[in-house]
């Protein structure tokens, strides 16, 4: 397999570091090589959350180039967009819809975007706005739109069924694993 290069974007206390565990763990039992690297930043106080996840034959370092990323996950359309430069042409970006204000559109010292779709329009990648929220919330908890995400990824990695669910059962407790594979198999059929 040629080196894919995933990354993962949003803000604290979205599971961004969660899905990145699900999706190593997915690699791994796929039988491939994986690097992986994040930074958390202020993530325990709503900043942002990026996690480099680099997968293949043979992988050499964790940090995906920029212009090279193959998927850029975004839990939160701002952060998405934060990170769209780092996406090759072919390449597409996964976000979800639901926005998290940051800490200086709170306080009021700035306006979140309003033009958010036109500045995506600057490049030329494919994008997937996708409800996770909504998705999570119908498998049974609003916290799990993380692996909503990871099912819309899923597809495009051409893992099998069997190599998520081993992922799954491995990053998640036993207590909430029927709730997270509901809202993976959301991700998937959204994500197609």
């Amino acid at each position: 397999m040629k080196t894919t290069n995933i990354l993962l974007s949003g803000v604290g206390g979205q599971g961004v570091i969660l899905a990145s565990k699900i999706l190593s763990e997915a690699a791994l039992v796929q039988g491939l090589d994986i690097k992986q690297s994040e930074v958390h930043g202020m993530s325990q106080r709503g900043g942002s959350v990026v996690s480099h996840v680099r997968i293949g034959d043979k992988v050499h370092s964790p940090l995906v180039p920029e212009g090279q990323c193959d998927v850029l996950v975004g839990f939160e359309p701002l952060e998405a967009l934060r990170y769209a430069h780092l996406v090759k042409a072919d390449g597409v970006v996964l976000y979800n819809v639901d926005r998290v204000n940051p800490s200086t559109v709170s306080a009021g010292l700035a306006e979140y975007p309003a033009d958010l779709e036109q500045r995506f329009q600057a490049f030329p990648c494919a994008r997937l706005a996708l409800p996770a929220g909504d998705l999570a919330e119908q498998a049974g908890n609003r916290r799990s739109a993380n692996v909503v995400l990871v099912g819309a990824l899923a597809k495009r990695l051409g893992f099998s069924d069997e190599v998520w669910q081993k992922a799954l059962a491995a990053s998640v407790p036993a207590k909430i694993l029927a709730l997270n594979q509901e809202a993976f198999r959301l991700g998937q059929e959204a994500g197609s």
